[in-house]
């Protein structure tokens, strides 16, 4: 990493991990076969140009929110379940999955709940990198295998969280199982305009930022710097959240 340590910091709170601050490369910088082309697409061109930002030291969950999680989430507050949940209930033996078919709104409002908030996206692919300066995926440029590295590109749905090796922060499932919302709206060209240091998205926007690839996603969907995007108050069987806090905040 450029300028970049691992400091032995102890996490925020249990299920947290510290992500430390500094200068990362963020965008894509592996090629696309396209990429000589003389004429060639403009499609996923979003994760360019690659650049070196700065982001502050923070915390981020060690692995996304699960369905039993939300559960209690639900319960202080008197909020609708997921809409799948027959009967209101989570189904059986899958306390441990990612919750899903959550939009952007009620994610926010779960973080708000504990006293955290959904990571920017600078933030997000910050911490799937991990000490992999330029790297394609949380694990480094070795292409996914099934049952491997994450799990993805299955008809299937999800799995439990942290049934695969963590990355070099210590982190579950930055690539597959599910989509994950970030705090920022989507623009298709702000990577050429953004700020240099705690970027946090564009003022406007009709979509979120979504990250990180999902069970139904193909390999290409699980790089470290593949920008997705819905509507937020979109909900689906693919897309999950976890959440962040600042650093002076688990001081």
């Amino acid at each position: 990493m450029v300028g970049v340590a691992v400091m032995p910091l102890g996490a925020a709170e249990p299920g947290m991990v510290y992500v430390p601050g500094g200068e990362f490369l963020r965008g894509r910088s592996h090629p696309l076969p396209d990429d000589d082309m003389e004429r060639r697409s403009t499609l996923l061109k979003d994760d360019r140009p690659a650049r070196t930002i700065h982001v502050e030291p923070f915390y981020l969950d060690e692995h996304e929110v699960t369905n039993e999680a939300y559960r209690r989430f639900l319960e202080a507050t008197g909020q609708r379940p997921p809409f799948h949940w027959v009967d209101g209930e989570i189904a059986e033996g899958e306390e441990k999955h990612p919750v899903v078919n959550v939009n952007w709104h009620e994610a926010a409002a779960y973080c708000e709940s504990v006293g955290k908030r959904l990571p920017t996206e600078a933030e997000w692919e910050r911490a799937a990198r991990g000490l992999g300066e330029g790297v394609k995926f949380p694990w480094g440029n070795e292409e996914p295998t099934k049952g491997r590295q994450a799990h993805f590109n299955v008809l299937d749905g999800t799995r439990a969280v942290c049934r695969f090796p963590k990355n070099t922060f210590g982190l579950c499932d930055m690539a597959g199982n599910v989509w994950e919302w970030c705090a920022d709206r989507y623009e298709r060209l702000y990577y050429e305009r953004s700020p240099e240091k705690n970027p946090a998205g564009p003022d406007e926007g009709m979509y979120r930022v979504l990250r990180g690839g999902s069970w139904a996603d193909a390999a290409k969907y699980l790089t470290c710097a593949y920008r997705s995007f819905a509507r937020p108050r979109e909900r689906s069987p693919n897309i999950g959240f976890r959440c962040a806090k600042g650093f002076s905040q688990g001081r």
